[in-house]
Parts: structure tokens; C-alpha cells; sequence
């Protein structure tokens, strides 16, 4: 057994799908968690699955499935969400066939598009949206018209919608979109927040006269969508999910 073999007991459990990192810590504090027949309550004690029986409650864990990791450029008109009851199409119907149960990290609203991802990490998944993280969500917006200055200012500033204080950082360059079939003209500019509020940005820049058109996530923490095509989805290398870690904070034997 080696040393990279080894992870926190609490992660060891919250993998196995049993529970949450912190449930699991719970469950350690209750002494209800045993390494081969010896009860613990050292939430620090590096354990290895594999070679070791860990019991909650007298019995065994469940095997883990191996972590995945993937990037999806959303389509618009698809869900953000593991399941429907409605039998709508979701993210997780354009994972391969040989996929564990995976669950999206954060959310998409329905008609926008664009770099989401999903794994079967819990404790990297909860760490990555919780806010404390600050994890940087960038978009390029087509709006209709052209904001100004004041109008990005506001933005950056902050605007209290529905009880909620909404804010995003824009970029001030701007491009050209397109014309509208009723002659309205768009153009394109990009923001970036680190909070997840429902449809934070489409609130944001109806408040300010210019509504969303088009909304497109291009990167979400270190990563980039790049020449990802609408609909595809690949895995994370080994390089993005050590960056992925590094801005959740955590190490990758934690």
C-alpha cells in the first residue's frame, strides 16, 4: 500500500456514495466507522479502500466506482439535471454508454449553452460551487444593442433584483452581432461572476435595457470550452483535473 493509495477516512466513505464528506465526518465523530475491526475517530487517518475493510454501522462499504471526470458543451433546450420526470433530454444523456452516475457540476438554465461539467466526485463537486470557492464562471453574451460604459458600470456595481443583490464583471470590449428579424441590431460581450444564482446574468442585463439573446458559458474555473462542438463531450485530462482541484482548494489526497 502506498502513500498516494491513501485518502482521508471521510473521503474514503463520502465515495463509496454512502454519504456527504461532512455526513461522513459525522459518522466518524459517532464512532459508528471501523478500519479493519478498530473503531476510529481520527477524521486525519489516511486509509486505502482497496486493501482495507471500513465499516459504518458493522458493514462493509460499497465498492466505489472509479472517479470520472467530463467537459460537455451544453446544447440549448437541454436540461441541466441527472434525471427528468418529464423524460426531457439532460446532460447526462450525452455521456458514453460505460459512464458511472455522474451529476452535473452547477447548472445551465435551459436555453443556454455552452462548457458544464459533470462527475461522480462529491467532495470536489460540493467544494467547486460552494461560494467560499470563488470559482470564476466566464459567458459571452449576444444582447440586443450595444451596453455602454454606465450600463457594464452598473453591472460591476451590483444591482438588487427580487431581494437578491446580482453582479457580474464585464468586459468592456465589444463586438458586433447580428441584425434581428425585426431590425433590432446585438452584440456580443463577455462576463464573468463567481456565483451560481438563477438566471444571474439574463436578470442582470434585462435590468440594464439590453436582454440576452444568446448565452454561452466558455469557461468554468481553469478551464476553457474551446473547439469543444456543440453536443460533444470528452474526458478531463489528468493536468485539468489537478487544476480543478487546486481551485476547489483541496489536494489530491485530501
Amino acid at each position: 500500500m502506498t502513500e498516494t493509495d491513501r485518502v482521508r477516512i471521510a473521503v474514503a466513505i463520502a465515495r463509496s456514495g454512502i454519504a456527504s464528506r461532512r455526513g461522513a465526518e459525522v459518522y466518524v465523530r459517532e464512532r459508528r466507522v471501523a478500519i479493519d475491526g478498530r473503531v476510529t475517530t481520527d477524521l486525519s487517518l489516511r486509509v486505502d479502500p482497496g486493501n482495507q475493510r471500513i465499516t459504518l454501522d458493522g458493514e462493509p462499504l460499497p465498492l466505489a466506482e472509479p472517479l470520472r471526470y467530463y467537459a460537455l458543451n451544453k446544447p440549448r433546450g437541454v436540461l441541466s439535471t441527472a434525471r427528468d420526470d418529464r423524460g426531457r433530454r439532460t446532460v447526462v444523456d450525452f455521456l458514453p454508454g460505460n459512464a458511472p452516475r455522474c451529476v452535473p457540476v452547477g447548472r445551465l438554465d435551459l436555453e443556454s449553452e455552452g462548457l458544464i461539467l459533470l462527475s461522480n466526485d462529491g467532495p470536489l463537486i460540493g467544494t467547486l460551487l460552494h461560494p467560499s470557492a470563488e470559482v470564476q464562471r466566464v459567458y459571452l453574451a449576444e444582447v440586443i444593442g450595444s451596453p455602454t460604459d454606465e450600463s457594464l458600470d452598473a453591472m460591476h456595481a451590483g444591482i438588487d433584483d427580487e431581494g437578491e443583490h446580482l453582479q457580474a464583471k464585464p468586459a468592456r470590449s465589444r463586438r458586433p452581432g447580428r441584425m434581428l428579424r425585426d431590425r433590432r441590431s446585438t452584440s456580443w460581450i463577455t462576463l464573468s461572476l463567481h456565483t451560481g444564482r438563477k438566471r444571474e446574468l439574463r436578470r442582470l442585463c434585462a435590468a440594464i435595457g439590453h436582454p440576452v439573446v444568446t448565452l454561452r458559458r466558455v469557461r468554468f474555473g481553469p478551464l476553457l470550452l474551446r473547439d469543444l462542438e456543440v453536443g460533444a463531450v470528452r474526458p478531463l485530462s489528468r493536468r485539468e483535473i489537478r487544476l480543478l482541484r487546486r481551485a476547489a482548494g483541496i489536494s489530491d489526497d485530501a
